[in-house]
C-alpha cells in the first residue's frame, strides 16, 4: 500500500522541483528524500521523475499519480477540517502573511481578539509584499494573505481573491505645517507639495503615483522609507505631507501628534483582500480564525459558506459515483 507520508514528500518534490529544495522544505537531508521517492518507485515499478542538472520533472507515470495525489491530499484535508473542532484542540496554527500596513496595524489587534477566544490556537504573522505574499500561498508556505496592493492576473490562478473592506486614504500633516488647522484638502492642493512616500518598488508607492498622475497632480518627493513609522515620525517633525490609512496613524492621532485631513470627494481609496490557494481547503483553525474575523468583515461569512457547500457537493458526487 502506497503510504501517505510518502505521498506529501512526492507532492514536496514536484512543487520545488529539486530533492534538495524538498529536503530543505521539509526539514529533512537530500537523501533521505531520495530514498523515499526510490521506495515508492519499487513499490509503483514505474519510475516517477526524469533526473537532471536543473532538478526534475515527472514522467507520465508521475504526471498520473501527481493528479491521484493532490485528490487524495485534498480529501485528507478537508477530512480533517471537517470533523475537527478546534476548542479540544491541544494546539493549532494558522500561517497569515500581510503587506506591511495591514501586518503592522491591524493584524495585531485581530491575532489578540482571536487568541481571547482560542487561547490555545497561534496565528503566525510575516510582513511581506504582495508579489511574495502570493508566491508564497503558491508554494503552500502559508494559509492566508491580507493585502491592499493590485493584484493582476488571478483570474485562470490557483491564488483567489476577496474583497474585504475598503480604506480611504488620508492627507497626514504634522504639527508645524499650515494645513494643522483644516478639516479637509482638494487633492489639486497637494500639486507641488513637499511629500514623504514608500520606496519606488512598493505597491503602495505605485499605486500611489499612479493615482496622482492620473488627477494631474506633480509632488516633490522629499524623502522615501521603506516602513510606514518612520514615514509618520518625519511628518510629525516636519512640513511636509503623506499619504496613508487613518487605521496607521489612530495612536499618534489620538495623542495630538498627527493630523488626518480627508481628501474631497475621497478620490484616494485602496481595498483590502484576502487571497488564499483555491486548491488547498481551508484547515479547521483557519476556517475559525476566518470566522472570527467575519464578526467584522460579513464577505468572509459568505465565503466560508461558498466553500462548505462546495465541499460537501463535492462529497456528494464521490457518494453517487461510489454507488454506481
Amino acid at each position: 500500500m502506497i503510504s501517505l507520508y510518502k505521498l506529501e514528500i512526492f507532492a514536496v518534490v514536484v512543487q520545488t522541483g529539486s530533492f534538495s529544495a524538498a529536503a530543505e522544505r521539509l526539514l529533512m537531508t537530500q537523501p533521505a528524500v531520495s530514498q523515499h521517492i526510490q521506495d515508492l518507485e519499487a513499490a509503483l515499478g514505474a519510475k516517477l521523475f526524469n533526473r537532471g542538472r536543473r532538478g526534475v520533472t515527472l514522467t507520465e507515470a508521475g504526471e498520473t499519480l501527481h493528479r491521484y495525489t493532490q485528490e487524495i491530499l485534498r480529501l485528507v484535508a478537508e477530512a480533517e477540517s471537517a470533523v475537527t473542532d478546534v476548542r479540544h484542540l491541544a494546539s493549532g496554527q494558522v500561517r497569515v502573511a500581510a503587506t506591511p500596513g495591514v501586518g503592522v496595524y491591524l493584524l495585531p489587534d485581530w491575532v489578540q481578539a482571536f487568541r481571547q477566544t482560542h487561547p490555545h490556537l497561534t496565528v503566525t504573522v510575516q510582513t511581506s509584499i504582495t508579489p511574495q505574499i502570493v508566491a508564497g500561498l503558491r508554494r503552500g508556505e502559508m494559509d492566508l494573505g491580507f493585502v491592499e496592493g493590485e493584484l493582476e492576473n488571478l483570474e485562470q490562478d490557483d491564488v483567489a481573491a476577496l474583497e474585504l473592506e475598503v480604506n480611504e486614504q488620508f492627507v497626514i500633516v504634522g504639527p508645524k505645517h499650515p494645513w494643522w488647522e483644516r478639516s479637509s484638502v482638494r487633492l489639486a492642493e497637494l500639486d507641488g507639495r513637499g511629500m514623504v512616500m514608500r520606496q519606488r518598488n512598493s505597491q503602495t508607492r505605485i499605486w500611489l503615483d499612479g493615482e496622482l498622475q492620473r488627477a494631474g497632480v506633480q509632488v516633490q518627493v522629499v524623502a522615501e522609507f521603506d516602513n510606514v513609522e518612520s514615514i509618520k515620525r518625519a511628518i510629525a517633525k516636519g512640513k511636509d505631507i503623506a499619504i496613508l490609512p487613518e487605521y496607521a496613524v489612530r495612536g499618534e492621532l489620538e495623542m495630538g501628534l498627527l493630523r488626518a485631513l480627508p481628501v474631497e470627494g475621497k478620490p484616494l481609496q485602496r481595498t483590502l483582500k484576502l487571497v488564499w490557494n483555491r486548491s488547498r481547503p481551508f484547515s479547521a483553525v483557519t476556517r475559525a480564525f476566518l470566522r472570527f474575523l467575519a464578526r467584522e468583515m460579513p464577505a468572509l461569512s459568505a465565503l466560508l459558506d461558498e466553500r462548505r457547500s462546495s465541499r460537501l457537493g463535492k462529497s456528494t458526487a464521490g457518494s453517487d459515483l461510489a454507488r454506481r
